[in-house]
């Protein structure tokens, strides 16, 4: 019976990031970190979804929250604040 190897992070990282680099083959980098070479296209893969991913989400906090613009929210506050006012006088 084999059991899985479990790889670490760090491993996967650098394997990963050598592979980005393409200065080596996935063979040669296979060879290199005693991996497979379908793993280490595996973890490029997925290294390359992450970092999309990463700068997708800094992309995605620039965007106004709840479909409102700033413009909006600023007429709003205003709107509520000579609201306020009047009740107080009012009371």
């Amino acid at each position: 019976m084999v059991l899985r190897k479990k790889h670490t992070a760090k491993l996967k990282t650098a394997v990963a990031v050598e592979a980005l680099k393409g200065r080596c083959t996935a063979s040669e980098i296979a060879s290199n970190n005693g991996v497979a070479p379908a793993q280490v296209s595996s973890w490029k893969k997925e290294a390359i979804n992450i970092l999309r991913d990463g700068f997708a989400d800094k992309r995605a906090r620039k965007q106004e929250p709840d479909g409102f613009t700033m413009d909006e929210l600023l007429q709003q506050i205003g709107q509520l604040k000579v609201e306020n006012d009047w009740l107080k006088k009012k009371l």
